[in-house]
């Protein structure tokens, strides 16, 4: 049973699509697509979604333009990308939820601890002292990693676009790029981090959530072509998740449960012990602090996780206005309510009985001090003293 307004008719609710081929990275936060599948929490809505294991977010990207893949765990930005032809080919696309909030880190190698640096601050220093080419590594050019990272080293004074170097290197290659010294740093998401400290190349210099708590990082992305075909798949898809994201969330033993699940070759392929720490909130640094990280990565959070909110959208479109992605300014507020799938997400939620926040747009203080609220997006673009 649904709601969509009213009631749907007794079986015109039923899934377009049976099968649901769901593209996923190795990185913790696909844990609620895979989850999703492995507890049959896709059964209950009439689907059996099918993981596919891909090798970078580019192919992730041309499979989901292709038809290839119905859907993926995608980067937020990626989708946005697609949607406005920057960053690859132009197709309309969709958000159907927030995968999960948190849970990335940037990290830097083990030879600038060397030369003094444990920070932003020192990085900053360095960079000052020694000019010379510093090379950085994140994800996607329009995604959420290269977002974190411009944002971080910008919050220092360093120009990521004018005084380093930026690569794209698929998430599962970062750590044994840094090991042959082709990176000064990396924003990527875990279990990446956190393998980069236990093979001792590399130290955390900051958390994501420390750039901003409970910061939008993954979604359930596909293109708008898909849903307006599979409506009800579209939404039985969306629910099958927000139930296993609830379920994770849950309790210790089912992270922990998790953690085993997608440490396993077919999917993130590492130990164990490398993705759980960091799920339950244990972080170390690599420079010899411990702590427990109350901002750790979420998947669910009473549903706070999950809703598209319009503001999360619209923020990085400022953030591909800032550093020259886009050369002008969009309707910001129009892009994200025709990407961001709202009409979708209540349906399924009220399925899956999770609850929905007053508000279609959020609040949001990040690391710099600047406040984030979507009011005026064209001015908070240009409000940035470092920028492209």
């Amino acid at each position: 049973m649904g709601v969509s307004g009213g009631v749907w008719a007794a079986g015109s609710d039923a899934p377009e699509k049976k099968e649901i081929r769901v593209g996923f990275i190795p990185l913790t936060d696909c844990s609620s697509v895979v989850m999703a599948a492995v507890q049959k929490f896709d059964e209950k809505y009439g689907i059996k979604i099918i993981p596919s294991k891909e090798a970078s977010w580019a192919s992730v990207r041309d499979k989901l333009v292709s038809g290839e893949l119905d859907a993926a765990h995608v980067l937020y930005g990626l989708v946005y990308g697609v949607h406005l032809g920057i960053g690859g080919p132009k197709k309309d696309m969709a958000v159907l939820m927030s995968l999960n909030n948190n849970g990335q880190a940037i990290t830097l190698a083990s030879k600038l601890k060397e030369q003094g640096v444990t920070d932003g601050a020192g990085l900053r220093k360095l960079i000052s002292a020694k000019p010379g080419e510093y090379t950085f590594a994140q994800t996607f050019p329009t995604g959420t990693h290269a977002m974190w990272l411009y944002y971080w080293l910008a919050a220092h004074d360093i120009n990521p676009m004018k005084d380093v170097k930026v690569i794209t290197v698929p998430p599962p290659q970062m750590v044994a790029n840094m090991r042959v010294g082709n990176m000064d740093g990396f924003c990527v998401g875990e279990p990446w981090n956190n393998r980069a400290i236990m093979d001792k190349i590399g130290f955390t210099a900051v958390t994501t959530q420390d750039i901003w708590t409970d910061h939008p990082e993954k979604v359930l992305g596909t293109t708008a072509d898909w849903v307006a075909k599979h409506p009800n798949a579209a939404r039985a898809l969306t629910a099958a998740i927000l139930e296993a994201g609830r379920w994770i969330d849950a309790s210790l033993p089912n992270r922990r449960t998790t953690a085993e699940t997608v440490a396993q070759k077919s999917y993130v392929n590492t130990d164990m012990d490398v993705i759980l720490e960091r799920m339950l909130g244990r972080y170390s640094n690599g420079l010899g602090k411990s702590w427990d990280d109350p901002n750790y990565m979420k998947f669910y959070n009473d549903g706070a996780v999950n809703f598209p909110y319009l503001t999360d959208g619209m923020w990085f479109l400022t953030q591909h206005r800032r550093w020259g992605l886009l050369d002008k300014d969009v309707d910001y507020l129009a892009v994200a309510k025709q990407v961001n799938r709202i009409d979708i997400y209540k349906q399924a939620a009220t399925a899956a009985g999770v609850p929905l926040p007053k508000s279609d747009m959020r609040s949001s203080k990040l690391i710099d001090g600047t406040v984030w609220d979507g009011r005026d997006p064209a001015k908070y673009a240009r409000s940035f003293k470092v920028k492209a």
